[in-house]
């Protein structure tokens, strides 16, 4: 393995306000203030940091990736939605119908996410944050799966997920029809060099499996601890690989 998934970013107007929310409904901590913007810290050793960093980017669509939260009761299902709603989350409509079993939420800055039904196979075993649900084809999903190194779990009618050999969350992508990107994803992936690589051998690693340097104009509280380089995947996602000063 030559990187690691080191945190799942989100760009919000309030960085504080959104974590706490997070934390409650996770139920993890808050972590403590290292330069490197608000954070929730991992629940487990399969985990990944949550970070909250401040921009002024107004959201106009939906996500290109969403949270899929499991449930292993419909008591432990309404808990987690009536949490959600009392920490300030909102019901939203993206097309559900009344006879699917899983309920669709957004966060206090819209981000949505969905608390899924018990009794679902594919996020078995997985933790609270079942899968990081996006949008994507298939070639993006084998790309993350050499860059992570984590195999995938799931290859069928172009939708592909992966999962770290350890287990946790999975990540997913659906396939065609692929939205239209944002000018800039709300939600990017930090990735970390794996002990002993640099971060220009990992940077290059990544170009040859399709990856791409790139100015996004992101500059936030990380740079303070780290240096990062800017890039995005084959479907032109925007992704951070980080080195510690």
């Amino acid at each position: 393995m030559s990187v690691n998934l080191y945190a799942l970013t989100f760009d919000a107007h309030d960085p504080d306000r959104l974590a706490r929310f997070w934390a409650g409904v996770l139920g993890r901590k808050i972590g403590e203030d290292t330069g490197e913007g608000v954070y929730l810290l991992p629940d487990d050793d399969t985990g990944f940091r949550i970070r909250f960093i401040a921009s002024d980017a107004v959201k106009d669509r939906p996500n290109q990736m969403h949270f899929d939260l499991t449930s292993q009761s419909l008591e432990e299902q309404q808990a987690t939605v009536a949490r959600a709603l009392e920490l300030g989350g909102r019901h939203i409509d993206v097309g559900q119908k009344p006879e699917e079993g899983h309920v669709v939420l957004a966060d206090p800055e819209g981000n949505e996410f969905c608390v899924i039904e018990p009794g679902n196979n594919f996020l078995a075993g997985t933790g609270v944050i079942g899968a990081l649900s996006s949008d994507g084809s298939q070639a993006v999903g084998y790309f993350w799966s050499k860059a992570l190194d984590w195999p995938l779990v799931w290859d069928q009618d172009e939708e592909t997920a992966i999962q770290s050999p350890n287990g946790g969350s999975k990540i997913s992508w659906g396939g065609p029809p692929v939205n239209p990107k944002a000018p800039r994803n709300r939600l990017h992936f930090d990735l970390v060099p794996a002990a002993g690589t640099d971060l220009e051998s990992e940077v290059e690693r990544l170009t040859g499996l399709g990856a791409r340097r790139i100015d996004s104009g992101r500059a936030d509280a990380a740079q303070v601890v780290m240096a990062q380089v800017v890039m995005a995947d084959p479907d032109g996602n925007e992704f951070c690989v980080l080195t510690p000063r």
